[in-house]
């Protein structure tokens, strides 16, 4: 599946524990990526600098569902089934 334009789900939802660019502790679940455009876009795709676990995630519509709220919710439950 391609990712949905606007949605964003996998750079809010869950933790990243890698440093990212700007973000050296990484990310905490929930919390928007300070890369994640107002459109809902990454301004590291496409850049050496993307981390690896972003470069990894594949959208599927086992985790993204069928809508960006389905996305959250989705990526959230995992996020926390993970801990």
């Amino acid at each position: 599946m391609e990712c949905r334009a606007g949605c964003g789900a996998c750079c809010v939802a869950p933790s990243i524990s890698s440093p990212i660019p700007g973000m050296p502790d990484g990310k905490p679940a929930g919390v928007r990526c300070i890369h994640l455009s107002v459109d809902a876009l990454c301004a590291l795709f496409g850049k050496p600098e993307r981390p690896p676990v972003c470069l990894a995630f594949k959208a599927e519509v086992e985790l993204c569902g069928d809508s960006r709220d389905s996305a959250i919710r989705m990526l959230g439950w995992l996020e926390q089934a993970t801990v």
